[in-house]
């Protein structure tokens, strides 16, 4: 149905809402996942793991305005095209926060559903860089511990050396001043984005990586210092840029977005980080935690203070691209993320909401194939690269238990002694869908009812 459908429909003041909120960790498709959700709501042929499609009970669903007037809108319709045009490719990633609002029509069940007839749903889809999630980190550090991890956990990630040597540049008690200031942040952002490339999850400030309007403020004009220096003006300064990102841009940003997420999902891009090697899986490990930490339950932290009562009810950490494993891997791969969220859920203490993991491809951009090599059928998929060419991948083997990676992971290993593992940028593929039928996936109706099934 078309957007302008609900002016025939109607709005009802009581209808009840569900805000889903969506971010990413490092390029793990936040876009596409929103897109091929909407479409797959407003199409839901391939939505038989979601009950209400499944049975009949969801008879419509489009687009409204969306409620919030000083929020841009999720660009749906252009970011559609682009996946499903006749040369589909990817379209850009999040670089703001953003909105949606799919209405759904559900027929009602029970004795009185005659008499009271169809209920609307609203769906209210946030979303936002995953970046900014990984401040939530922050909150609870000052700028010397910060400091600290930050300088620690560089020392192997690309543009650190540069960083490091503008650091030995300065003098033993460094005065303060803008072009210093200016420059180190620039050297830091830099390492950022080379180590956010590279598949780093934990890449802080958020901010620094997607600073919008910000850009060149003094709230973004800072660097992780050395304990040594805490004496000298710039360290000094630097703290108070540092207290002030945390106060005046990260928490503005959670009290307005956070207060009124009930549902959230967080993409993950866990074979990336397999293929980057044990340090990269640690880093995600760590950052799934100190999200769950952020989101804990009665926690007498900052978070729980700005949301009162409310909390998030349930988390999907959904990992993402299995379509670039054979289905006979899928459970493995699934294996894998709910063994790093079980570490995350024990070492963040966490209760209270639902959470759960599962491998999913909001877009399905290969088919399966067979690969025959040294006389061993090898399980792999094929599909068209980036630059055009078709390709068959077998990206090797993931372990049946979850320790072999996670455990060399947690030891500091430099590469995984007993598997390669390789990945490849697939295109989409052109789509060729019968009426009825959303964009092709992998589980994206089981995320779906994990979500919002219980709402609807």
């Amino acid at each position: 149905m078309g957007i302008g459908s609900d002016l025939m429909q109607g709005i009802g003041l009581g209808d009840p809402v569900i805000r889903l909120g969506v971010t990413g960790l490092s390029r793990a498709g936040k876009t596409v996942f929103i897109t091929s959700l909407v479409a797959n709501l407003m199409d839901r042929g391939r939505m038989h793991a979601l009950r209400v499609a499944a049975d009949g009970t969801l008879k419509a669903a489009w687009l409204q305005p969306q409620p919030d007037d000083t929020v841009p809108r999720f660009d749906y319709e252009r970011f559609l095209a682009a996946m499903t045009g006749p040369d589909p490719f990817w379209p850009d990633g999040t670089r703001h926060v953003s909105q949606l609002r799919l209405s759904l029509r559900i027929e009602r069940q029970g004795l009185l559903s005659g008499w009271r007839g169809p209920q609307t749903v609203h769906l209210d889809i946030v979303d936002y860089p995953g970046e900014w999630l990984l401040d939530l980190r922050l909150m609870e550090r000052d700028f010397t511990d910060w400091s600290a991890e930050v300088l620690d956990r560089m020392q192997d990630r690309p543009g650190a050396p540069e960083y490091m040597a503008a650091l030995a540049a300065l003098t033993d008690a460094p005065p303060f001043d803008e072009p210093t200031a200016k420059t180190l942040a620039e050297v830091y952002t830099a390492h950022l984005h080379e180590a956010r490339e590279a598949g780093w999850s934990d890449c802080t400030p958020g901010r620094f990586l997607i600073p919008g309007e910000m850009a060149g403020s003094p709230a973004l004009t800072f660097a992780p210092l050395p304990a040594d220096l805490q004496n000298s003006r710039l360290y000094k300064e630097f703290r108070r840029r540092f207290d002030a990102y945390k106060s005046r841009v990260v928490k503005p940003f959670f009290r307005e977005h956070f207060a009124r997420i009930d549902r959230q999902v967080v993409l993950v891009d866990v074979l990336g980080a397999i293929h980057q090697g044990p340090k990269a899986v640690e880093d995600m490990r760590r950052a799934m935690a100190d999200i769950l930490t952020a989101f804990r339950p009665g926690r007498a932290g900052w978070l729980a203070q700005l949301l009162g009562t409310r909390r998030v009810e349930r988390i999907l950490f959904a990992a993402t691209k299995a379509d670039h494993l054979n289905h006979v891997q899928h459970n493995r791969l699934t294996a894998i993320a709910s063994a790093m969220l079980r570490e995350a859920r024990d070492r963040a203490d966490f209760s209270g909401a639902r959470t759960e993991a599962m491998a999913i491809a909001a877009l399905r951009a290969t088919t399966e194939d067979v690969i025959r090599q040294n006389g061993e059928e090898l399980p792999a998929v094929r599909g068209r690269l980036i630059d055009g060419r078709m390709a068959a991948l077998y990206p090797g083997e993931l372990p049946a238990d979850p320790a072999e990676l996670l455990h060399p992971a947690r030891q500091g290993a430099e590469k995984w002694l007993d598997g390669d593992y390789s990945i490849m940028n697939f295109a989409p593929a052109p789509m060729t869908a019968r009426p009825g039928d959303g964009p092709p996936h992998i589980r994206l109706d089981r995320a779906a009812e994990f979500l919002i099934g219980d709402r609807l």
